[in-house]
């Protein structure tokens, strides 16, 4: 597994770097339907010049580079020992590099380990799977976001919504209700993973996996395709707006998933996500660790810039206050 490590490394500095196309089609549909000439306007222009500076620079997009999560799918018969002490190994390699910001802190001294690793971090999740090649996946999710997750337990009161019961039309008051309480706090626009049932740990894990759906798919599942729908639309009338400034666009993805639940129990949890939405994967040859593919998009493929569809002209001042 000679490259193992080095592949991992270019996999968390991309991720940090340059977000994946659905993320950019999605924020580029919000910079053309919002009003020009407006705070959020003005606030998606910066968020466009900043998305471009960090790929041209190859910096992280947002000065909190989130808790490192990796979904790990491994043939049968690799070891997983060595993977784990690989993915640490890239995470502090990368940190040392600046391509992320040192993150972990001891919950009980309040120190910060300086390399992102620690008690539980990064977060790695392992599934073995009948494929010959390694498949990593990787979601940076911040912690500005991270606090605006939200968990349902229905039937339940929701301010300005009233009444949400132990159905469809409850979960949808639950969803929007998570949207307009994350308001500015959540760095909008923003997605959200949601997880109907399951119970309260695992609800919240799930809900996170959605966020590894692209923005542009469609539901398997034609009542919650609906639904998600049905949230995009009406989300985005509720004028929070881009950081909390109002306007048109405050969801740029709404992802459904349901679980089976115990009779006693209906919660809905939302994993909330803001615009810096760094997820990306690769495919591993499982004997050198090479990278053989990547998942969320095609690396020969130019990247197409944000901020000519925001016409917001650089000085030269702002490099140094975007990020």
């Amino acid at each position: 597994m000679e490259f193992l490590t080095n592949s991992l490394i270019e996999l968390i500095t991309q991720t940090s770097t340059n977000l994946p196309p659905d993320v950019r089609a999605a924020m580029g549909m919000a910079l053309e339907n919002e009003t020009p000439d407006t705070q959020a306007s003005q606030a998606l222009g910066v968020i466009a010049s900043n998305i471009d500076m960090a790929k041209d620079d190859e910096a992280p997009i947002c000065q909190d580079t989130g808790m490192p999560t990796f979904i790990v799918h491994t043939p049968v018969g690799v070891n997983q020992i060595h993977l784990r002490k690989a993915i640490r190994e890239a995470v502090a390699e990368a940190t040392r590099r600046g391509k992320l910001r040192p993150n972990s802190v001891d919950s009980l001294t309040g120190k910060n380990s300086g390399n992102n690793l620690g008690v539980e971090t990064p977060v790695i999740h392992f599934e073995q799977w009948e494929e010959d090649e390694i498949e990593v996946k990787l979601i940076l999710k911040g912690g500005g976001c991270e606090n605006k997750n939200i968990q349902y337990t229905v039937p339940c009161e929701l301010d300005h919504l009233g009444r949400a019961d132990r159905n469809l039309e409850g979960v949808r008051k639950c969803i929007l209700h998570a949207v307009w309480q994350a308001q500015g706090q959540g760095c909008a626009p923003g997605a959200v993973g949601v997880c109907i049932g399951s119970d309260r740990a695992h609800g919240y894990d799930l809900a996170k996996m959605q966020l590894f759906r692209t923005l542009d798919d469609v539901n398997p599942v034609p009542e919650l395709a609906k639904l998600e729908d049905e949230i995009m639309q009406e989300a985005n009338r509720i004028g929070v707006g881009a950081m909390g400034f109002g306007g048109r666009v405050s969801l740029i993805g709404c992802k459904i998933g349901a679980a089976n639940r115990l009779p006693a129990s209906f919660f809905v949890s939302v994993a909330y996500d803001c615009w810096a939405f760094r997820r990306l994967g690769v495919r591993l040859d499982a004997s050198s660790g090479a990278i053989t593919g990547w998942l969320y998009r095609d690396p020969n493929r130019p990247v197409e810039r944000m901020a000519k569809a925001a016409g917001f002209p650089l000085s030269g001042a702002e490099k140094l206050q975007l990020r």
